[in-house]
């Protein structure tokens, strides 16, 4: 079965500072008919304003996972971690027991434009933690590149969670397939561009669910960036 979540439809607000849409309830838009897909619990995509940002503020028993497509975020949390993120960054925050952290757009001039993913832990009160890995455009390049995994596997990030997140640019024109496996589902999220999915037509901002399908046939039919989530 594959679910189409058209970009439109999305959950939108605009604070002046961030334009952001919610694939899933989130905030001050609540959806019961879209809550999140297996343990994937929250997706946004968030556009920062130069020299604006999310002040300190709390999180507990959620894997926080960012991508940048554009722009930076500077990231600090109350573990004592500082960085600066850019596309091709891939942060990991375990907010387990209790964290704080803020994000903000480092730039006078130039917006942010990111990926904010929460993923529900395999279990409550974790020890909080803070991981970060750089993935090549090269690496990324008209394959499936992991960015996470629950057990770190080539080089990725660490989730606390049944769950594989993986990349790709797809030049337009180039076909991939994904094996699914038995009692397994995915999700992808199409960040830039337009591709095909088995069939179905989707824009940047749209995603679609698969479950009780055996494979996933990708077509770039733009120049485009996607993400994979395989999940139990």
């Amino acid at each position: 079965m594959l679910t189409v979540r058209n970009s439109n439809q999305r959950g939108y607000a605009n604070h002046g500072w961030l334009d952001t849409y919610h694939s899933f309830s989130f905030g001050d838009y609540y959806d019961p008919a879209h809550m999140g897909f297996r343990s994937l619990r929250v997706l946004n995509e968030d556009k920062v304003a130069a020299g604006h940002g999310f002040p300190m503020h709390p999180h507990r028993d959620m894997e926080i996972i960012t991508w940048v497509l554009a722009g930076a975020l500077e990231h600090k949390d109350s573990m004592g971690n500082g960085s600066v993120i850019r596309p091709g960054d891939m942060q990991r925050m375990t907010a387990g027991k209790g964290v704080f952290h803020s994000e903000f757009n480092p730039s006078k001039t130039e917006e942010t434009h990111l990926l904010q993913i929460w993923i529900v832990p395999e279990r409550r009160n974790l020890e909080p933690g803070y991981e970060e890995k750089n993935f090549s455009v090269e690496s990324r390049r008209n394959q499936l590149r992991v960015l996470a995994s629950r057990d770190g596997r080539d080089g990725s990030v660490t989730v606390h969670q049944d769950i594989t997140v993986s990349t790709s640019l797809l030049d337009a024109g180039t076909k991939l397939e994904v094996p699914i496996a038995p009692n397994r589902h995915l999700w992808i999220q199409v960040a830039k561009g337009s591709v095909r999915v088995n069939g179905a037509l989707l824009i940047a901002g749209d995603g679609v669910a698969l479950s009780n399908e055996a494979l996933a046939r990708i077509e770039g039919v733009k120049d485009s960036e996607i993400l994979v989530f395989d999940m139990n």
